[in-house]
């Protein structure tokens, strides 16, 4: 049974239909470095919220909830009143080292950053990227990592996304797609059942090496069969076309929605001015909703895998023991 704290953060980061159409933008020194290379002068903090905060603001319409980090989205955001009232919130509680190979990444969190801070802010969710390979040195490290965030969000009372990205223990040999598909599939079978909340997973395939759509269907089955609580689909850097066709068949296979960032707004990191306003506008706010109408269309509702709350009259009255 799921909390009633919990279930309700869950139906605020998703449509009525129980879908998730997540806006990702949570980016931060990669972004900022992306910004400066189209940039004619330093790109300052304030011009990274700026682009955050465009982006919010033309999408919102069209998503459920947003995904993006306290320093540059939420504070400025709810100053600024940029995060909508009627759209959920998700934060990130990681810093990525992207200086190193995934298999040398430690765990490293935002300082002066938490679950219960987030949760003050009024937070509907919190989502950890983790590198993560079952045979690796580092594996069971990283469980013992997860589980803690687990319980802190049980305390809490917020729901965990977690996002674990495979890597290959050698940093010399790339990951097979065999390899790739075994990986992405144990990942969800071992945290989902370790008691996340949402599987935020990559596709389970790299489809520049495999462009068969049958064998994109049976690791997508393979993936849901593994996974015990509600997933979707994060882009991972493919271009648009790619992941709308990989996001319509995952929904076909089980997922719940999609955490969409590149994909939708990535070009506007090469604009300025009235251009990126255009882009936002029209290329971007019509990918999001493409995105949604697949979702919608195709999707499973989150609430298939979650069992609803306490519904009795006193359950306030144990609220405290669940």
């Amino acid at each position: 049974m799921t909390t009633p704290g919990k279930y309700r953060h869950l139906t605020r980061t998703s449509t009525e239909s129980g879908h998730f159409a997540i806006l990702a933008i949570d980016h931060r020194d990669n972004l900022k470095d992306s910004l400066q290379k189209h940039a004619s002068g330093p790109v300052t903090e304030d011009d990274l919220s700026a682009f955050k905060l465009d982006v919010i603001r033309h999408l919102a319409p069209h998503i459920s909830a947003v995904l993006v980090d306290p320093a540059y989205g939420i504070g400025p955001g709810i100053g600024r009143a940029a995060l909508a009232r009627d759209v959920g919130l998700l934060a990130p509680l990681e810093v990525t080292n992207y200086a190193v190979h995934p298999s040398q990444r430690e765990n490293a969190l935002i300082p002066d950053w938490s679950v219960a801070k987030f949760k003050r802010v009024g937070g509907d969710g919190i989502k950890l990227l983790l590198y993560y390979h079952p045979d690796a040195p580092s594996a069971a490290d990283k469980r013992d990592f997860v589980a803690r965030i687990i319980d802190d969000c049980a305390r809490y009372d917020i729901p965990f996304f977690l996002e674990p990205i495979a890597f290959s223990p050698d940093p010399a040999r790339p990951l097979p797609n065999d390899e790739l598909r075994r990986v992405v599939v144990e990942s969800a079978r071992t945290f989902s059942r370790m008691g996340i909340d949402v599987l935020k997973t990559p596709f389970p395939l790299d489809v520049k090496r495999e462009p068969d759509e049958a064998a994109w269907r049976a690791a997508l089955d393979e993936l849901n069969e593994a996974c015990s609580v509600p997933w979707a689909l994060l882009s991972a850097g493919v271009d648009y076309p790619t992941f709308r066709r990989q996001a319509a068949l995952a929904c076909e296979a089980g997922a719940s929605g999609v955490i969409v960032g590149r994909a939708v707004w990535a070009e506007a990191v090469e604009l300025h001015g009235e251009a990126r306003e255009a882009f936002l506008a029209d290329t971007a706010r019509r990918r999001m909703t493409e995105l949604a109408d697949v979702v919608r269309a195709a999707g499973a509702s989150w609430r298939d895998r979650v069992p609803g709350p306490d519904g009795a009259f006193d359950w306030y009255a144990r609220y405290d023991a669940m």
